[in-house]
């Protein structure tokens, strides 16, 4: 059986070289080569889980789901593209400049490109884009953060095809949100007439500039995407696809994907977990990538009930056994987490390793000296005749690896006399309890390649703000993250907010996941982004 091979992302003060180990993961022929018995007319079958896809996800403009930018970026362009090493490389736009004082960037676009309906991509498809994602009436939560959020001013077209994007104040994420499928582009056509469905998804509907076009769709089955013969602009000067059609299956059960790719009925399958990829058989590659961003953690909300006191926060962090959970439930392939950005993220503070391990002791001190003294007859704490109890929701469908760690988490609070109750909801139930905070715990993992992301999860005005902080100090510290444009200082700011996390606890980080893709060995020239995903520009399929 093979071993999984594990490419832990650099930091992105990495050198350049770290290109040929991230984003050529597999290898194959350059842009000007075809493999030895690559079919043009090919098919390419890639199974994912694609979970919540059609639940409105298909749009990642308005989508938080990582799923949706990871297949829509076969359709999706931006105006410049991430390497590696952090650096912007040309994508839609030819080349751009930043004001002295950071607060707009303007872009000189490409003058031949158009999107699949026919119609140009020029300044005033930017600014098409950008208006429909700062509309509220659009719903954009996350592209919304990413753009700016209260920072963004306008966009301005100056030409055919230059345009500037306009910030109140300096706003340093831009390049890196601007690389992102979140902010590609829909064709204004499309906006205009189908821009209330454009989360539903479909043919004539999802219509970007990719190099795909997507021409069929089936909800919670399939996504067919057919080669658009016209591309000519990819981030390294890629040119249309060498096989005809990308058919992407959507199949939620783990161990169907690996039992259709390890058959051979399909050529890839993503989102796999370490447990079943490590009994993959030989004739696979399989890459593991680790996320950077947030790593899967779980948001204790200090303003609904328990959690208001910090220490019953800080027993239950202290109670949970998170190194045994984490290696025997991942097989040790995905690494226990410390702090609320991975060590992948830049700005990630090493020294919080080892800074809060599992102590059953004092979990027992802290919930004593905050009176929870006595014990009812099942074992639970109890104070003034309440049981100490918390509320945990998460979001259907939970993979087995995750409702494992849960029973594991569950296991080891009840030891202190600490009740959790945890309820699985559709997306609509989740919402319900989401939208007014009426829970204690929630959970997820949220991928990004800025520490900008803590700015959602930690500000008073955070759209994921689940744990309900309130903290002047922590919100100016964002600000100054987010306008300060010097690395070292900007590291400096998201250190001491992580330390400022690790004293307060309204985030309990777990693990650090990886996006593990399974590859037959017909599929040459696949490559990554910096997220793990999947990447087509130069593949060549052989059968």
């Amino acid at each position: 059986m093979p071993s999984l091979s594990v490419r832990r992302l650099l930091p992105l003060a990495a050198l350049a070289a770290a290109s040929a180990l991230i984003l050529s993961a597999c290898a194959g022929p350059s842009s000007d080569t075809e493999a030895a018995g690559a079919d043009p007319d090919a098919e390419l079958i890639w199974a994912i889980e694609g979970a919540n896809l059609s639940a409105g996800h298909m749009d990642p403009q308005i989508s938080q789901l990582d799923v949706s930018a990871m297949v829509q970026r076969q359709v999706l362009d931006s105006l410049v593209f991430q390497e590696a090493d952090g650096t912007f490389s040309p994508w839609l736009a030819k080349s751009w400049k930043v004001s002295d004082d950071g607060m707009t960037y303007t872009f000189e676009l490409r003058d031949d490109v158009t999107f699949t309906d026919g119609t140009p991509f020029d300044a005033a498809a930017v600014k098409a884009n950008f208006d429909r994602i700062m509309d509220p009436a659009t719903a954009s939560a996350q592209a919304a953060s990413m753009l700016g959020g209260d920072l963004y001013e306008s966009t301005e077209v100056l030409g055919d095809h230059t345009v500037a994007v306009h910030f109140t104040g300096p706003y340093a994420p831009f390049l890196q949100a601007a690389s992102t499928a979140q902010l590609g582009f829909w064709s204004p056509k499309a906006i205009a007439e189908s821009g209330d469905r454009l989360k539903a998804g479909g043919p004539d509907v999802n219509v970007g500039t990719g190099p795909f076009e997507l021409t069929e769709y089936t909800p919670n089955q399939e996504i067919v995407y057919t080669r658009n013969d016209d591309y000519a602009w990819g981030p390294h000067g890629e040119k249309a696809p060498r096989f005809e059609t990308l058919r992407v299956q959507i199949l939620p059960e783990a161990s169907v994907r690996a039992g259709v790719v390890e058959s051979g009925e399909a050529d890839l399958a993503s989102q796999l977990p370490p447990n079943i990829a490590a009994g993959l058989g030989e004739q696979l590659t399989v890459e593991s990538i680790e996320y950077p961003g947030m790593p899967y953690s779980l948001f204790l909300n200090e303003a609904y009930g328990v959690f208001a006191d910090q220490k019953v926060r800080e027993a239950f962090e202290r109670a949970i056994d998170v190194d045994t959970a984490v290696e025997k439930i991942f097989f040790g392939q995905f690494p226990r987490a410390w702090s609320v950005l991975g060590s992948t993220t830049p700005g990630y503070d090493e020294t919080l390793e080892g800074s809060w391990p599992f102590d059953a002791d004092r979990a027992n001190e802290l919930l004593d000296d905050a009176g929870w003294t006595e014990r009812d007859a099942d074992g639970i704490r109890v104070k003034d005749g309440k049981r100490l109890s918390a509320r945990w929701i998460a979001w259907t469908p939970v993979p087995d690896d995750r409702a494992a760690l849960a029973n594991a988490i569950q296991s080891d609070l009840k030891k202190v006399g600490f009740e959790i109750e945890r309820e699985v909801l559709e997306p609509g139930a989740y919402n319900e309890q989401y939208g007014p905070k009426t829970f204690d715990i929630t959970d997820w993992g949220f991928s990004g390649v800025d520490a900008d992301l803590l700015r959602s999860h930690l500000g008073s005005e955070g759209f994921q703000n689940a744990s309900q902080v309130k903290d002047p100090e922590v919100d100016a510290l964002l600000q100054q993250g987010l306008s300060t444009t010097d690395p070292a200082a900007r590291e400096k700011v998201y250190i001491e907010l992580q330390q400022w996390n690790a004293e307060h606890v309204a985030i309990v980080p777990l693990y650090v996941p990886s996006l593990i893709t399974a590859v037959n060995d017909g599929v040459d020239g696949l490559s990554y982004d910096l997220y793990g995903r999947p990447l087509f520009y130069d593949v060549s399929v052989t059968r």
